[in-house]
């Protein structure tokens, strides 16, 4: 069973949804989140904050993963400088200091 929302606007008093005459009313392109079905639809903006927001919340999840992701990897990289650091230490290498001409 398809639940269709009344078109009434929250926006104007709740009258009849004036559709392409309002600016609030627009083509979303895309895929639901939650579904994967591609959408091409017109509608309210209001009433696309919910599938908005979910997909937002998605990106997020992701963005969130790539970070921790690159932090591990520079975890790995400082723990090898540390340890490359700690063993010319050991066999009595001299560690030189790169001056940097100021220009």
């Amino acid at each position: 069973m398809e639940i269709k929302p009344k078109t009434n606007c929250p926006l104007n008093n709740f009258e009849p949804c004036k559709e392409l005459e309002c600016a609030w009313f627009m083509k979303i392109v895309g895929k639901d989140p939650q579904s994967n079905k591609e959408i091409e639809d017109w509608g309210c903006a209001v009433s696309w904050l919910p599938i908005l927001t979910i997909e937002n919340s998605q990106q997020q999840r992701q963005t969130g993963a790539a970070v921790e992701s690159f932090r591990n990897e520079m975890v790995k990289a400082n723990e090898n400088s540390q340890n490359v650091l700690l063993q010319a230490g050991s066999q009595g290498l001299k560690l030189i200091k790169i001056k940097q001409n100021d220009q």
